[in-house]
């Protein structure tokens, strides 16, 4: 079976607050999607019309079970998904406070996608693979991170597109200046790169101190530095492409031979920002992969980002394709 998308990381269960505005501490009602990144892009990449895959692990739980039906249900290949004995499927809770808080509290103690191996990738027939994404948080223990590695080397002698979305996550890192050092490593053998201006910041981060949480708000930390000086340094890794994502401003195209392009964001009343930077990757890639041309995948990218953070949740509101180019249209078109 051809594979359009394989994305490789975390999967999760996720627990949003319905009370809209409320405190974390006067939560009172819960809803339950299924997430992490690579779930998150791989379920918006579906629902736009790409054959989808996930590489990531689950435990001998129900949450697993949860996570592994939903995607079912949602038409995404599960093949690659192992059940890993002695691990604990994960859960994250999401606060939601509009326009600008919403506290995270992840539960990752045992996850089983950190015990992801190259045994696990060996399983996968990258012959039928038109393409695959990893994740920053992926790297940030072993042996997940050889694996990733692993996948990477594997898709590149077949010559498809590696994507990166940074996808940087405080809690996951022991030591956070290892992330820079890490990714670094990975960055010449990726072709396209997905970051805010926060995230790329992070690779060059020199001192802890640079970097600053409020709210518990983990997805979108404050940090000090030149992007200009990330933005060339990245570049001169070989990659094709660097995409910067700047919210509702939209997004930043940096290619390799030096042209920039500034596609704008779609002006929208915000909910949750948690999982828009997912639905932005799912739209790039299904634009990039359908072979549209640049300004028009990134327009479609910064539409799917614009829906979601309309919305509650995750990919649980990811747009499917005429809906979303619906949007589009009612708001100024390509």
């Amino acid at each position: 079976m051809k594979i359009d998308l394989l994305t490789f990381g975390r999967a999760s269960i996720d627990l949003y607050s319905k009370n809209i505005g409320a405190a974390f501490i006067d939560i009172k009602e819960l809803s339950t999607s299924i997430g992490g990144s690579p779930v998150n892009i791989a379920v918006g990449a579906q629902r736009l019309g790409l054959k989808t895959a996930v590489l990531t692990a689950v435990g001998p739980d129900p949450v697993g079970d949860f996570i592994i039906n939903t995607l079912d249900n949602e038409g995404v290949n599960t093949q690659y998904i192992p059940t890993i004995a002695g691990t604990t499927s994960t859960a994250v809770i999401c606060g939601i406070i509009p326009p600008d808080t919403f506290p995270l509290v992840f539960y990752r103690d045992n996850a089983p996608d950190k015990k992801i191996t190259i045994d696990h990738v060996k399983k996968i027939d990258f012959e039928n693979i038109k393409s695959i994404l990893i994740t920053g948080t992926a790297l940030s223990v072993e042996p997940s991170r050889s694996a990733v590695f692993y996948a990477v080397e594997l898709a590149k002698k077949q010559g498809i597109p590696v994507f990166l979305d940074i996808d940087f996550r405080v809690i996951a890192w022991e030591d956070i200046r290892t992330f820079g050092i890490t990714l670094k490593q990975l960055l010449p053998l990726c072709d396209v790169v997905i970051g805010t201006e926060e995230e790329l910041l992070m690779i060059d981060l020199q001192d802890t101190k640079q970097l600053t949480i409020k709210n518990n708000s983990i997805t979108a930390p404050e940090i000090k530095g030149s992007i200009e000086k990330v933005v060339k340094m990245v570049l001169n890794t070989g990659i094709k492409m660097l995409l910067v994502k700047t919210g509702s401003k939209g997004v930043s195209l940096y290619h390799q031979k030096g042209a920039i392009e500034h596609v704008a964001g779609f002006e929208v009343e915000v909910t949750n920002i948690l999982g828009a930077g997912d639905a932005f990757a799912s739209g790039f890639i299904y634009g990039y992969l359908n072979g549209w041309n640049t300004y028009r995948t990134a327009r479609l990218a910064n539409a799917c980002g614009a829906w979601l953070v309309t919305k509650q949740g995750c990919c649980n509101y990811a747009p499917y394709y005429d809906e979303i180019i619906d949007f589009i249209e009612n708001k100024g078109g390509f």
